[in-house]
């Protein structure tokens, strides 16, 4: 059997969360801690506005202070990657959320002093859709206004850290069409077709563009994310014959792929999943079959999207019957505690860490 090598959950500070290598030594239960940029705005009065996604140096002074933050609150937890030191700082995940295949496509951002930006509602219109054609990069305000931000970083921290969120090709075609997009998939699927291949060929193109000039400042970046957030809205059936093809296409591009399935169910979806070449991460949500899952994905890095309400709302003794449940069905596996709001104590997510390090003791218990 292959060896690949698996991707993890990562979130830097203030960003969404996403994924980057692992070692293969990771806990066996290993919380990923992430905060929504209210949760920062209302302890530092940083603004998440235009210029935080634009300017690449007052991002890093938010970046600081951000990372000075959690290890004050957080001590020798590594939330946000702070157990490395300030040098040659991820000044590029999080730039533009999930925005940044639309605005390819000329649909406008829109700016939040204390959330991640969305893409306005502007859509394609059904003759738009049948002659659409992927942007030339070479010619994107907005693709070289991402790579000047890279060269800024360059030259500044040496290498060009992080990662952009390229979506997936589902919700990228959704931020393009709109609600017609699922009338289009019963009645003109050719339509989609069009749409998705133009959205899958940018998202490739743009990534290995990226790529090749971090692998030129000594980061390399060999991977690709795909984001089903929407996944569940469309029958596993319609998956498979409409969609699995493009996520096969990435992954035939990449070395690795990670899949991000949200917190929903991913039942429906487990078996054409399985059938993705250099599967190294999936995630979902704790109602999924755990056991079955871990059968399907023995290779790939496991994760639970552990929702926030969750998180801030179970009784503390329900979390630990999760949270056993989890180890004991689908470990070893990242639990990604993402998008925790500002009413959150502190001291609660101290308490699910130390939850987690327990259970993953005891494992070690067991195999001594």
């Amino acid at each position: 059997m292959e060896i690949i090598h698996p991707l993890i959950s990562y979130i830097a500070p203030a960003a969404p969360a996403t994924r980057c290598p692992g070692t293969g030594q990771e806990p066996f239960l290993r919380p990923e801690i992430g905060f929504t940029p209210k949760w920062y705005r209302e302890r530092l009065g940083i603004s998440f506005g235009e210029r935080w996604h634009n300017d690449p140096a007052y991002r890093r002074d938010t970046v600081v202070s951000m990372r000075g933050a959690l290890r004050e609150r957080f001590p020798g937890t590594g939330i946000g990657g702070t157990d490395q030191p300030d040098a040659s700082l991820d000044l590029l995940t999080g730039t533009f959320g999930a925005c940044n295949v639309a605005a390819l496509y000329g649909v406008p951002i829109l700016y939040w002093e204390d959330n991640w930006p969305i893409c306005e509602q502007r859509y394609l219109s059904d003759e738009a859709v049948d002659h659409l054609q992927p942007p030339d990069l070479d010619q994107s305000p907005f693709f070289q206004g991402l790579l000047a931000q890279v060269e800024w970083i360059a030259a500044r921290e040496g290498s060009v850290r992080g990662y952009i969120n390229w979506q997936g090709v589902l919700n990228n075609a959704h931020r393009l069409r709109g609600e017609d997009l699922f009338l289009d998939l019963m009645t003109n699927v050719d339509r989609c077709h069009r749409l998705f291949d133009c959205v899958c060929t940018t998202m490739i193109d743009a990534a290995k563009r990226l790529h090749e000039r971090q692998r030129a400042t000594g980061f390399e970046v060999d991977f690709f994310t795909v984001s089903n957030c929407l996944v569940n809205m469309v029958s596993p059936e319609l998956y498979e014959q409409c969609l699995l093809p493009y996520d096969l296409r990435i992954a035939e591009a990449f070395a690795r792929i990670g899949i991000h399935n949200c917190a929903w169910t991913a039942d429906p979806y487990m078996a054409a999943y399985a059938r993705v070449p250099g599967l190294a991460y999936v995630d979902m949500g704790i109602e999924s079959d755990l056991v079955r899952a871990r059968e399907l994905f023995p290779q790939a890095r496991r994760a639970i999207m552990y929702r926030p309400t969750e998180l801030a709302q179970k009784p503390m003794d329900v979390i630990r019957a999760d949270l056993e449940r989890i180890a004991r069905d689908y470990g070893s596996c990242d639990i990604v505690a993402a998008d925790i709001e500002s009413d959150t104590p502190d001291e609660r997510v101290r308490s699910f860490m130390a939850l987690c390090r327990e259970l993953t003791e005891d494992e070690s218990t067991k195999g001594t």
